[in-house]
């Protein structure tokens, strides 16, 4: 394509997870697959649990150069659905994240176009709106309330992962969720084993459309 740089001069994608089992369902999409094509590489990193780890995880990565200061960051895997109707295998991608603490400021996302498009095209249910961190498993009146509040859906690592990214350079970042949960289809319940089966079917089938993202933030009109 002319104007666009060589595959190996642009920045990586940084894909921060939190768990072993996030991580093997977005490694199994695998980038470098036929839907994909030749690309830029996509680094998947395990962070390990809560706001925290995830902070620590991403700032670490985004200093020990195996990717750049240029690299987009995506925050993936599951979350809770915190809105009526919702179910194990939708899509949340944030408008916005914030944290937990008190008065928070939002990290905005501004390049969800690409995203949106591309996982509806998959006939995938998607969500937006604002995703709120939590440094522990939200449910109940919590949940509710937090719904109450505005929020779409609820995790505990992607409000830190942006907010780390954009504190170590100004670029693009997106939190892109699969519902494992939601208020009528609570992990709790025996009967929400296929739920979670969907969950992960659906993340395995995501990490094709963060690259065609990715690819789309280096088109030359940006």
């Amino acid at each position: 394509m002319p104007g666009r740089p060589p595959a190996d001069a642009e920045p990586p994608l940084l894909v921060a997870c939190a768990l072993g089992i996030e991580r093997f369902a977005l490694r199994r999409g695998d980038p470098g697959g036929a839907e994909c094509g030749a690309g830029p590489r996509i680094v998947t990193l395990r962070t390990g649990m809560g706001p925290q780890a995830a902070e620590r995880a991403v700032a670490a990565a985004l200093g020990a150069g195996s990717v750049t200061e240029r690299s987009p960051v995506v925050a993936s895997g599951f979350c809770a659905g915190l809105a009526p109707g919702m179910r194990p295998g939708d899509v949340v991608v944030a408008e916005a994240t914030r944290d937990h603490h008190p008065d928070a400021p939002e990290t905005r996302c501004h390049d969800n176009g690409p995203l949106l498009r591309a996982l509806r095209r998959r006939g995938l249910t998607v969500h937006t709106g604002l995703l709120r961190g939590s440094d522990h498993v939200v449910r109940g009146a919590e949940r509710a309330a937090l719904h109450a509040a505005g929020a779409v859906a609820v995790d505990m690592e992607s409000a830190a992962t942006l907010r780390a990214a954009r504190r170590a350079g100004s670029r693009p970042v997106a939190a892109v969720r699969v519902v494992v949960d939601a208020p009528e289809h609570e992990l709790v319940r025996i009967g929400t084993v296929r739920g979670g089966i969907s969950a992960f079917r659906v993340l395995r089938s995501v990490l094709p459309v963060f690259h065609e993202w990715h690819r789309s933030l280096l088109l030359p009109w940006r």
